[in-house]
């Protein structure tokens, strides 16, 4: 293969891949808590050119580049208040833990509601826990006391989707419970959208790379098929 076709293929799928984290993350610019993503680059090791006839060094030549990986930013951000009772937030650090059928679960989305059985629950109808780990029953009045959620101190943690984190719990977190507040999400959408033009550019830059060199491919063939014919 070309070397220049593989570099602008190699740029194309970091951009895709990119690209589908962007929208990711801007299709969730207004989820309660949701933490958005970072990618980064590596470039694959450097080829060293040199002159075949003489020998002499000419220097190095790219590879391209792939994702390297993926964070989720999880700083705190501000909150705003909605008015609602069972709507909560945490300011400052630390994860409410939900009970799921694949285990607990960790998520700074705090728009709960109250199911038939009276528990409160995620928007997944999951059971929101104290900081005991007990599931948590709502009053009489459709009020629970933001004492009653636990905070949790959570290392290692991992996006799971549906606004989930994996992690370990390590303790009661510092983070304070707000009622009637919602975490606002993390997304800023003007920057992102600006990082997806971005994107968006750099792939097409690899798209019109692939195209002039298949072009040039193409015209050398033909001249090449045209001196031999006239030999």
């Amino acid at each position: 293969m070309d070397v220049g076709l593989y570099i602008a293929a190699q740029g194309m799928l970091a951009e895709q891949v990119r690209q589908d984290q962007l929208a990711n993350d801007l299709a969730n610019s207004s989820t309660p808590g949701y933490k958005p993503d970072r990618s980064t680059q590596r470039s694959f090791g450097d080829l060293l050119l040199s002159n075949q006839s003489t020998g002499q060094m000419i220097g190095p030549l790219s590879t391209g580049v792939t994702i390297n990986q993926i964070v989720t930013d999880t700083t705190p951000v501000g909150l705003h208040q909605t008015g609602q009772p069972l709507d909560f937030a945490i300011a400052g650090d630390g994860y409410f833990a939900v009970r799921t059928p694949a285990g607990v679960r960790y998520t700074r989305d705090g728009q709960f509601s109250s199911n038939a059985q009276g528990l409160l629950v995620d928007a997944q109808g999951n059971p929101v826990l104290s900081q005991s780990g007990a599931t948590i029953t709502v009053g009489a009045k459709g009020t629970v006391p933001a004492s009653a959620l636990g905070v949790y101190n959570v290392t290692g943690v991992t996006k799971q989707g549906y606004n989930y984190f994996t992690g370990t719990a390590a303790g009661k977190a510092t983070g304070t419970v707000k009622q009637g507040e919602l975490e606002q999400s993390g997304v800023d959408p003007i920057q992102t959208m600006v990082d997806m033009m971005g994107s968006l550019r750099a792939y097409e830059a690899g798209q019109k790379t692939i195209q002039t060199i298949d072009e040039t491919l193409q015209k050398a063939s033909t001249e090449v098929g045209t001196l031999g014919g006239s030999a």
